[in-house]
């Protein structure tokens, strides 16, 4: 009678080794580890996806930095319970509510307005019949696309980057990871937007705790981008987007003194 073959223990050993020593590192970093491995997750399925011109592959690359998240939790030990609570986080003030859903609005009524004290063609009558592609686009990116990259980036490394930083660097921080995640979608400029836009979602979220009015905003953003614009695109309209998205972030921290929403610093500074 043939019996299988063993494998000799210190053959088992040395093949666990890659993975355990993975293992250790992602825990011993558990902020670049999440980055690398949302880009891991996420990057060769959008490689797939240029290639085979699936639509479903991009959808399913958008959740790398929500399966990096609940990876990194689990390789620390961590329940997953606290971190998927920021999702159920509703009963805000509903000033937060008007913020997430209303500024990006808000912001591109800026933009467009300046475009056309520029001297831009802006057809604003084309308002009434952009709102239901606007509204169908919120609420599919708050339920199926972008929107839940959040409890990635916000609900994850924001917390943990802002227990080692000051608000500034921890938002300027998971915004270029962040932005160099998209660049794979957007080509080599594609960081910057997110950068920029990372400092409206840190204010919301220092001060809700709720990962869900991020999704909010996030989805807003994306169905204002999509839909609030009434003139061609150009590089002076591109332009004049990114000077205004420039000025209000700029605003934001200023008006909250470069705390974006933290409580005051005790220490006078980390």
């Amino acid at each position: 009678m043939t019996h299988p073959p063993t494998t000799n223990p210190s053959e088992r050993a040395r093949t666990d080794v890659p993975a355990a020593r993975t293992g250790r590192w992602l825990r011993a970093h558990p902020v670049l580890g999440y980055v690398l491995l949302a880009y891991v997750l996420s990057w060769p399925a959008w490689v797939l996806a240029y290639v085979t011109g699936s639509f479903a592959l991009v959808v399913l690359g958008g959740f790398g930095p929500a399966g990096a998240a609940a990876v990194m939790l689990r390789l620390a030990g961590q329940p997953l319970g606290p971190w998927l609570r920021g999702l159920l986080t509703w009963r805000v003030r509903p000033r937060f509510y008007a913020y997430a859903l209303a500024l990006p609005a808000a912001v591109y009524g800026l933009v467009n307005l300046t475009l056309q004290v520029l001297g831009t063609d802006v057809d604003w009558s084309l308002l009434p019949g952009r709102v239901p592609g606007y509204l169908l686009t919120l609420v599919l990116t708050a339920t199926l696309f972008g929107g839940l990259e959040e409890p990635g980036w916000r609900g994850y490394a924001l917390p943990r980057l802002q227990a080692r930083h000051t608000p500034l660097a921890a938002t300027a921080l998971v915004g270029l990871a962040w932005g160099v995640w998209h660049v794979p979608l957007y080509g080599p400029a594609g960081f910057v937007v997110p950068l920029v836009l990372a400092f409206f979602y840190t204010w919301l979220f220092n001060r809700t705790g709720s990962v869900l009015l991020c999704v909010l905003l996030h989805a807003s953003f994306t169905a204002a981008q999509d839909h609030l614009l009434f003139t061609a695109d150009s590089l002076t309209v591109d332009a004049v987007i990114l000077g205004i998205y420039l000025a209000c972030a700029a605003a934001v921290v200023a008006l909250t003194k470069a705390r974006l929403g933290a409580p005051p610093d005790p220490t006078g500074g980390r």
